[in-house]
């Protein structure tokens, strides 16, 4: 029982991570942050554009039952972010967004802001986690 209770928090932890990177995103771009910073990326605020988002984050969530940094839950989420990113520049821009490899299509700093908000995803990620084992216990 207590594996499956990992599993769902982890998976949680995820889904958290996907909606406060998805509403930096959204919020970054509608006040001009990132248009102004060389990425030109304003996404709707719909369900839509989030629950695509939310879903594969909560399953990128799997990757903290890894057996590392078991009490070092911010450098895990930032270590699982690289992946991410990667999967962001080689994989979701050119394929599923048609934006160019590295994202180019949206701007110079593309590279630099996905980056930027897939840490935000592991560090949410991270703190979601670090609270409810703490709660849990």
């Amino acid at each position: 029982m207590a594996k499956i209770v990992n599993i769902l928090r982890v998976l949680a932890a995820g889904a958290f991570g996907g909606l406060v990177n998805s509403l930096a995103i959204w919020l970054f771009g509608t006040v001009g942050i990132t248009p102004g910073l060389g990425f030109q990326l304003t996404p709707p605020l719909t369900v839509a554009w989030l629950m695509p988002r939310i879903i594969p984050s909560a399953l990128w969530g799997l990757l903290f039952l890894l057996p590392f940094w078991k009490t070092a839950l911010f450098r895990k989420g930032a270590l699982l972010s690289i992946p991410l990113w990667l999967v962001m520049l080689f994989m979701v821009f050119p394929k599923k967004m048609d934006a160019g490899m590295l994202g180019l299509k949206l701007g110079p700093a593309a590279p630099i802001w996905a980056l930027f908000f897939t840490l935000l995803w592991g560090l949410a990620a991270a703190l979601w986690l670090q609270y409810i084992w703490k709660e849990g216990k």
